[in-house]
């Protein structure tokens, strides 16, 4: 599996137009955001997303929530570098990340956080772990006096120098606010302050702009015995254009990110434009996968997207095929496919087949045979995401070019001649 989420740095090209020959088992006809044309909510983000792709200033904020393919970051990042760099006034911040690592799970490639000190981690998907998670479902919990941390924004990335900051958030909780300091390795750097308990952030500005930046977690009475929970960091700019949050968590289900205490209170800082909900796929991994009960968290999900903006337009994507414990093609998720169409259609919203675009049941060993997919038939090989990444962006650009009039393939050949 580490071998799987390897990137090699600096490689990104548009794959759908040289290999459609290559993968007949593909429903190449069924790519698209279905009944995305007959909802405001996307008529409206399609509006600000061409106010950038014309080059002038304007801000989108997408999320993307799921389980490890969210986690690992190749097929969202991708989505992300193609939409930040079709024009000079796209790329918006990095903004929210987890630290991995320090939870002893698998990072993504494109940023890297080195640490020392002992942390142990838990996520809200693993049954028996207990503990406050906000947005990111991880937490990494720090016991000891000291620990060095350093971020860098940019790590073997499509593009050289993707990201800079000039702020930063560290989400964290603690049995008291007072318990541990959190100071730079050049404390000159630091010019501001904020705290937001409500939200369980600080929020530093700095007196420049910076790639990485090295900072220290220390208790402030090393003969406590305090925990400090790290939550997540969000590296910030003042920069406009399009900002794509990516929130994954290994095994992560509707019912897992339920248990999330602060969830709602760390979402509620931001007004996305486009949320997109790519849960699923451990939800029907079961024997004993039950509708109502998918259905029920999948509704709670989308209003609590609607409380924090009413407008957001939120893409429902339909989980692939996959095999239960490698031995036979999972029969549910084409129940719950019927539970996400029935709910689009409820609330307005767009669906993004992708269980019917890899060519419907047991469509994953095809994949899986042709190279796209492991062993495990559940997640892809790094050129199956790539492929996935490509078919998102295609139907994104469709739908947008449809909504607005445009030429066809006008909005995509900007997207993809970046």
């Amino acid at each position: 599996m580490i071998l799987m989420y390897s990137i090699p740095a600096l490689s990104q090209e548009y794959m759908l137009d040289t290999i459609q020959d290559d993968y007949p088992f593909i429903n190449w006809e069924a790519n698209s955001l279905k009944f995305a044309e007959e909802s405001p909510a996307f008529q409206k983000l399609y509006q600000k997303l061409q106010t950038i792709a014309e080059g002038k200033k304007e801000d989108v904020h997408i999320f993307h929530i799921g389980g490890s393919h969210i986690q690992a970051d190749i097929y969202s990042n991708r989505v992300r570098s193609y939409l930040q760099r079709m024009n000079p006034t796209a790329k918006g911040q990095r903004g929210f990340l987890f630290p991995y690592r320090m939870a002893r799970t698998n990072n993504p490639s494109n940023y890297k956080v080195t640490f020392d000190g002992a942390w142990k981690g838990y996520r809200c998907s693993i049954r028996k772990d207990s503990i406050a998670w906000g947005l990111s479902g991880v937490t990494a919990v720090f016991k000891d006096s000291v620990s060095n941390i350093k971020v860098k924004a940019n790590h073997n990335n499509y593009h050289n120098n993707m990201y800079d900051f000039n702020a930063m958030r560290v989400f964290y909780d603690a049995w008291d606010g007072d318990d541990y300091d959190i100071s730079f390795k050049n404390d000159s750097l630091v010019v501001g302050v904020e705290e937001n308990k409500e939200a369980h952030f600080i929020q530093f500005q700095f007196n420049k702009t910076l790639e990485e930046v090295e900072f220290c977690i220390q208790r402030k009475d090393s003969t406590a015995t305090s925990e400090f929970l790290m939550m997540g960091i969000e590296l910030m700019n003042d920069n406009n254009g399009i900002e794509y949050t990516s929130i994954g968590v290994n095994g992560g289900s509707f019912a897992y990110y339920d248990r999330c205490r602060y969830f709602q209170e760390q979402l509620s800082l931001y007004s996305p434009d486009l949320f997109i909900i790519s849960i699923g796929t451990n939800d029907t991994y079961t024997t004993d996968f039950k509708p109502e009960e998918f259905r029920t968290y999948y509704k709670n999900m989308i209003e609590n997207i609607q409380k924090v903006n009413p407008d957001c337009a939120v893409l429902l994507t339909v989980p692939n095929d996959s095999y239960y414990k490698k031995q036979y093609a999972n029969p549910n998720t084409k129940v719950a496919r019927d539970v996400i169409y029935e709910l689009a259609k409820e609330y307005k919203m767009a669906v993004w087949d992708f269980y019917e675009i890899m060519g419907g049941f047991n469509a994953s060993m095809k994949w899986y045979r042709h190279k796209l997919m492991p062993r495990d038939r559940v997640h892809f090989t790094v050129k199956g995401y790539r492929i996935k990444a490509d078919l998102m962006v295609q139907a994104l650009a469709d739908s947008w070019e449809k909504s607005l009039g445009l030429t066809p393939n006008s909005i995509l050949n900007q997207i993809i001649n970046e």
